[in-house]
């Protein structure tokens, strides 16, 4: 018998429900018995698939690619920079309550508290920079210079920065297959992006959606430097509620009446905790096995999957060129989730 235990693999039954095993055992050479508590079923060796760190980004990246048609349902009255504000606060408590109830502060159980330890200062703080400034930098560069430059800048750029940055802070290779995936993954997503608007440039814009790139980039390094020794829960809950005493003062100025009708209690509900702390939890665990640069990529799946939910929930309508940008955007992904799992 195969002993996996804490290693989660999805065993796909006849009834397409997903299971967590922990042990397995070959049958005839062809299937595998799976055993969860009393039961006992089988399950083909192709099927037995385990979830490593790209295959959580990616559920990660999905998720995140949510809060656009959220957004779009949300009541009248509900701006951009409240709901990320909101979407800080609610999904920093909701991290920092899975943290409380995982009572796994550190991945070694020697390690002093992250507060404590001088040389973690640093990456705590640039970490609930990132987080902030990112929410800042993007939605005023889509003000500025519009929706379509604005995402193209921003979550293009976030993937070629990071790539550079982990070369110089942590070492990380750049290998060719990563260039390759990244071009065709930034090439779709300018496509996907493109294809459904008017292109409007300002400078100010650009260099507001680049800061954006960027602060994605230092929060995405951040949490990588930290997860290395923390629990990846611990980390996020600390960026995630800091970013949101950070962007606070919003809130203050800002009109709230939408919040507590029932769209609104929904929409923040599924932005906070779904969009946030499930979503980042998945990217904190992707980010413990696969490198920063891998994982910034792969989180291109954000507007392939938001661009889908439009297309099948808000009707809208999919160009030739947005569709080319589909296709360019789900082979980089497929070459790098490839690699990344074999």
């Amino acid at each position: 018998m195969l002993k996996c235990s804490g290693v989660a693999f999805v065993c796909i039954t006849h009834d397409n429900i997903l299971l967590k095993v922990k042990a397995f055992q070959p049958v005839c050479g062809y299937f595998f018995a799976g055993y969860w508590g009393e039961f006992t079923f089988f399950i083909p060796k192709l099927y037995a698939i385990r979830i490593n760190g790209a295959i959580f980004v990616l559920f990660a990246a999905m998720l995140w690619g949510t809060t656009g048609t959220t957004q779009a349902l949300a009541p009248i009255g509900a701006d951009s920079l409240t709901i990320g504000t909101l979407r800080l606060i609610v999904g920093g408590f909701g991290l920092l309550l899975l943290a409380i109830l995982t009572r796994r502060p550190t991945t070694n159980p020697s390690q002093q508290p992250i507060i404590y330890r001088r040389s973690h200062i640093f990456p705590l703080l640039f970490g609930v920079l990132g987080v902030a400034l990112y929410q800042l930098c993007f939605f005023a560069g889509v003000a500025r210079t519009g929706v379509a430059v604005g995402t193209i800048v921003a979550i293009g750029s976030s993937p070629v920065m990071t790539g550079i940055l982990a070369a110089l802070i942590f070492g990380e290779r750049i290998t060719r297959r990563w260039i390759i995936s990244t071009a065709l993954a930034v090439t779709g997503c300018t496509l996907l992006v493109v294809g459904g608007g008017d292109i409007g440039v300002d400078l100010i814009g650009i260099l507001l959606a680049l800061g954006a790139g960027f602060s994605y980039a230092v929060y995405a390094l951040a949490s990588k430097a930290l997860i290395a020794e923390y629990a990846p829960e611990v980390v996020m809950a600390l960026f995630f509620c800091g970013a949101g005493v950070l962007l606070s003062p919003i809130l203050l100025t800002a009109n709230l009446a939408w919040v507590f009708t029932l769209s609104g209690l929904i929409v923040t509900f599924h932005l906070g905790i779904l969009a946030t702390t499930v979503s980042y939890a998945f990217f904190a665990r992707g980010l413990m096995t696969v490198p920063a640069s891998t994982a910034v990529t792969l989180s291109l799946a954000e507007p392939l999957t938001a661009t889908l939910l439009g297309v099948l929930i808000l009707a809208e309508r999919l160009t030739i060129l947005a569709g080319i940008g589909i296709v360019l955007l789900f082979f980089g992904l497929f070459f790098l989730t490839f690699r990344a799992t074999k």
